[in-house]
C-alpha cells in the first residue's frame, strides 16, 4: 500500500506553488552563498582554506541525508517530513545568519544540508502523484524550472545582497519563503494513509555513505590539494571505492537492499538516471568555469557576472514553457537528442571565447545551453518515471537526485582539474618564447628585455587557452551522450510498461 495523493485542481495549484518554493528555496541556497565568501571570511575570522568548509559542509550534509529521503517518507509521511524539513531548513538559516564564528557556521549550514536534502526527491514525487500521467510532462516542467533555475540566479542574487547589505541576509531571506512553503504545505498537502516502514537497511546507509561522503570529499578538497599526489585525497578515493563497491555487493545480495533493486532493472529509470548524471555535469560544469573567467581575465564585477550568466535561465524558461506541448507531438527521444546537440553546439560557441570579446557570445551560447538543458532534463525525468510504480517513485526520486548531486560534484571537479593541467602546460609553452631574441617581441622595444613585465599577461593568455580547452572537451561529451535518449523506450510502450508493473 502506497501514499496517493488525489487533490482537487483548487489544491493543486498553491500545493505545486508551496513545494517548488521550498525546492527552489534549496538550490538557490546551494549557490547563494558562493560569491560572498570573501565577506564572510573577515565576518568569521577564517582562513582561506576554511571558509570553503561554508560550501562543503552544506554539500557533504546534503548527500548524506538524500539516500534517506525514501525510508524517512514511508515512517513519516510525505507531509509530515516536508513539513518537519521546512521547519529545520528555516531554523537553520536562520542560525547561519547569525553565526559568530566559524565552527558555528558549519554546524549551522550541516543542518540546512540535512533539513533540505528531502525538498527536491519529495518535490518531484509528489507533482508525479498529484498529476494524472498525461499532465506529467507539464508537472516535470514546472521542477525542472525549480531546480535548475536556483544555481542560475544564486550567484547573481547573493552579489547584489552582499553588495547592498550583509552577507548574513543571503541565509534570512529564506524566512519568508520558508514560511510561505510551510504554510501551503500544511493546507494542501493532503494526509494519506502510511504503510508500515520497512526495515531499515543500516548496512546498506553506511557503506553508501562511506562512498558519498568520501567521494564529496575528496573531489572537493582535491583541486587544493594537488589530487592524488596528496595522502588524503588518496584516502578519500581509497574509502570512496571501497564504501561504492560494498554498496553494489550488499545491494545485489541482500534481502532487503537500501534502494529497492526493481529499479535496477528499469531500463528508463537507469538511462534516465545516466541523462541526469549528465545534466548535472553540463550544468555545474559550465557554472563553474565562466564566473571565475569573467572575474579575473576579463575583469566584470562580481554583480555583472551574476546578470552575465543569468540568461541561462531565460533559455531554460522558453524550452520548458513549450517542452510540455512539444513531447505530446514528437518523440521524447528525439526531443532528448536534440537538447544534447543545442547543448552540444553552444560549447562549440564557448571554443571560441578569447580576451578580446564582449559580453553577446557569452550570453548568446548561454542562452542556447539554458533551452538545451531544458529540453534534455524534461523528456529524460518523464521517461524515467514513466515505468516506475507508484510505490517506488520516493526512492526513484531520492536516488535520481543523489545521481545528479554526484555528477555536478563530477563535473565541477574535473574541469576544474583539467583546467589547472592545461593552464600550466599552456604558460610552459608560452614561457618559451618570451626570450629577448623573439622577433615577435621586436616591435615593443626595450619592453621586450623586461620580461618579468610580460608575465601576468602570459598567464592570462595560458588560462584562456585552458578555457577553451575544457569547454572543447564539455562538447565532446554532449556528443558522446545524445545516444542515450535512444536507449530509452519511446513514451507510448513506456506508459503501458508501467501500467503493467504498477498492475503487479
Amino acid at each position: 500500500m502506497t501514499e496517493r495523493m488525489t487533490p482537487d485542481s483548487v489544491q493543486r495549484i498553491p500545493l505545486t506553488i508551496s513545494i517548488m518554493l521550498a525546492a527552489s528555496m534549496f538550490t538557490i541556497d546551494s549557490t547563494i552563498a558562493n560569491v560572498a565568501l570573501p565577506h564572510m571570511q573577515g565576518g568569521l575570522s577564517a582562513g582561506l582554506d576554511q571558509i570553503t568548509w561554508v560550501l562543503t559542509s552544506f554539500i557533504v550534509a546534503q548527500a548524506l541525508m538524500t539516500p534517506l529521503v525514501g525510508w524517512l517518507a514511508v515512517r513519516l509521511g510525505r507531509r509530515r517530513l516536508m513539513l518537519v524539513s521546512i521547519v529545520v531548513f528555516v531554523g537553520a538559516s536562520i542560525a547561519c545568519g547569525l553565526a559568530q564564528n566559524l565552527e558555528q557556521m558549519i554546524l549551522f549550514r550541516v543542518l540546512q544540508g540535512i533539513g533540505g536534502a528531502s525538498f527536491i526527491p519529495l518535490s518531484q514525487a509528489i507533482l508525479f502523484d498529484i498529476n494524472p500521467p498525461e499532465k506529467h510532462a507539464q508537472a516535470m516542467s514546472v521542477f525542472g524550472a525549480g531546480i535548475v533555475l536556483g544555481p542560475i540566479i544564486g550567484p547573481a542574487l547573493g552579489g547584489f545582497i552582499t553588495e547592498t547589505s550583509s552577507w548574513r541576509w543571503i541565509f534570512l531571506i529564506n524566512v519568508p519563503l520558508g514560511v510561505l512553503a510551510f504554510v501551503g504545505v500544511f493546507l494542501f498537502l493532503p494526509k494519506a494513509p502510511r504503510p508500515s516502514p520497512p526495515k531499515f537497511d543500516f548496512t546498506g546507509f553506511a557503506v553508501l555513505s562511506l562512498f558519498v561522503a568520501s567521494l564529496q570529499l575528496m573531489l572537493d578538497r582535491g583541486p587544493g590539494e594537488d589530487w592524488l599526489q596528496s595522502w588524503e585525497v588518496r584516502f578519500e578515493a581509497a574509502l570512496a571505492l571501497a564504501g561504492l563497491y560494498m554498496f553494489a555487493v550488499h545491494t545485489l545480495s541482500a534481502e532487503r537492499p537500501f534502494f529497492d533493486r526493481r529499479l535496477l532493472s528499469d531500463r528508463n529509470f537507469i538511462f534516465g538516471s545516466v541523462a541526469t548524471f549528465v545534466v548535472g555535469m553540463l550544468m555545474f560544469a559550465s557554472l563553474a568555469l565562466l564566473p571565475p573567467m569573467m572575474q579575473n581575465l576579463m575583469g566584470y564585477p562580481v554583480l555583472e557576472v551574476g546578470l552575465v550568466t543569468m540568461p541561462r535561465g531565460i533559455g531554460m524558461f522558453a524550452s520548458m514553457i513549450v517542452i510540455g506541448r512539444l513531447m505530446r507531438l514528437f518523440d521524447s527521444r528525439l526531443l532528448m537528442a536534440i537538447g544534447f546537440a543545442l547543448n552540444a553546439f553552444a560549447a562549440w560557441q564557448m571554443t571560441h571565447f578569447n580576451l578580446e570579446m564582449d559580453s553577446h557570445l557569452i550570453i548568446v551560447s548561454s542562452i542556447i545551453q539554458g533551452v538545451g538543458l531544458g529540453f534534455v532534463f524534461i523528456p529524460s525525468n518523464t521517461l524515467a518515471f514513466s515505468t516506475v510504480p507508484e510505490a517506488l517513485r520516493t526512492d526513484g526520486a531520492a536516488l535520481n537526485t543523489l545521481v545528479r548531486n554526484i555528477g555536478s560534484a563530477v563535473g565541477i571537479s574535473v574541469m576544474q582539474a583539467i583546467f589547472l593541467i592545461n593552464s600550466q602546460a599552456s604558460h610552459s609553452e608560452l614561457v618559451q618564447n618570451l626570450r629577448p631574441d623573439n622577433p615577435m617581441l621586436a616591435p615593443y622595444g626595450a619592453e621586450a628585455q623586461d620580461l618579468a613585465a610580460w608575465a601576468p599577461e602570459v598567464a592570462r593568455q595560458a588560462a584562456m587557452v585552458a578555457y577553451v580547452s575544457d569547454f572543447h572537451l564539455i562538447m565532446l561529451l554532449t556528443l558522446a551522450a545524445m545516444p542515450i535518449a535512444f536507449l530509452m523506450r519511446p513514451a507510448q510502450a513506456s506508459m503501458q510498461s508501467g501500467a503493467v508493473h504498477v498492475i503487479e
